[in-house]
């Protein structure tokens, strides 16, 4: 898969299959989409391309907009969309120039003339341009002018994308990573760089890493403890334009990731904390990625640290029993 970090990187095809969206967590719903475009592609001996946007257009659109909550982070949903296939990517940036073009103008200059859309597959209800007043309408009429085909997604796929983006949400949001997985088809990431802490894990015999998530409106999932395998990356994986070569991990971990404010200790500011099963190596400056698998139980204030330390002792011992290894 080839990256586009902007529209004018992009060469135009010669016989362009093209989607559009945000594509946020690339469920299991968005993968059947890709699916089509990706066959509809090989079938009429053209190339698939997704067009996509960052910063989110929300965020452009309502910059003060703090309720919007991303499943994946770019670099995230970049790796789920090659592995879906795709030929191109395109990740545009999201701006009001680029809102205000009217529906002619967006399908003359970007759809045909920048793309050489030969067909778009596309949504019954999506909207472009201007005031997001274009929509598949417009793109029917304008088809037979700049010589495209428009494929209609079923409105019952687009109901079914629709409905697990909201379970996914609403799952995470409870802790039921389960439920999660099962509309994302793989396991929920998190993914940050690990920063220096006040030691207090250390001190009840349970050091953690704290993790700093870049992506200010990544959807964090609920308070809580939770079993999670970690992909452990010399520095933050970047997405930069040219052929899509997702990094390897320097190195693989089991662990419990707790997530709170540590009422026991503080209760202050939200942590993101992880401690890797019988793992030595140093994390400082590291990135990881977390891939949460079991949800063991919510936070909870405790008397004090013994107690919070044979609460810990209980969650480790349930965690590496859930992985079902003796270490």
């Amino acid at each position: 898969m080839k990256i586009y970090r902007n529209l004018e990187e992009f060469n135009t095809l010669e016989n362009a299959i093209v989607t559009i969206g945000t594509f946020d967590g690339v469920h299991v719903g968005h993968q059947k989409i890709l699916k089509q475009l990706v066959d509809c592609a090989r079938e009429n001996n053209g190339e698939s391309v997704l067009l996509t946007f960052f910063p989110h257009p929300r965020l452009i659109i309502n910059p003060d907009d703090e309720a919007l909550k991303l499943i994946n982070d770019i670099e995230e949903k970049t790796h789920r969309l090659a592995l879906a296939g795709l030929d191109h990517l395109i990740i545009t940036p999201f701006t009001r120039d680029f809102s205000n073009q009217n529906a002619e103008e967006y399908i003359r200059n970007v759809l045909v003339g920048k793309l050489g859309t030969k067909k778009i597959i596309i949504g019954y209800d999506h909207h472009f341009g201007k005031n997001r007043t274009g929509s598949i309408k417009d793109l029917v009429h304008f088809s037979e002018i700049f010589d495209f085909g428009v494929d209609q997604i079923p409105e019952q796929d687009i109901d079914d994308v629709a409905v697990s983006s909201t379970r996914i949400r609403e799952a995470l949001i409870k802790g039921d990573v389960d439920t999660a997985n099962k509309y994302l088809g793989y396991s929920f990431e998190l993914t940050g760089t690990i920063v220096r802490g006040d030691q207090i894990g250390r001190q009840i015999g349970f050091p953690t890493a704290n993790l700093h998530v870049h992506e200010s409106h990544k959807l964090i999932p609920a308070y809580g403890i939770y079993a999670v395998e970690v992909e452990i990356y010399p520095k933050v994986p970047s997405i930069d334009s040219g052929d899509y070569i997702h990094p390897e991990p320097i190195s693989l971990a089991k662990g419990m990731c707790y997530i709170g404010t540590r009422p026991t200790v503080d209760g202050m500011n939200r942590k993101i904390e992880v401690n890797l099963l019988d793992f030595k190596d140093d994390l400082y400056s590291k990135t990881l990625r977390l891939k949460f698998l079991h949800f063991v139980r919510h936070d909870e204030r405790f008397d004090n640290l013994e107690d919070l330390q044979i609460q810990i002792k209980k969650d480790e011992d349930a965690i590496r029993s859930y992985f079902g290894a003796s270490y």
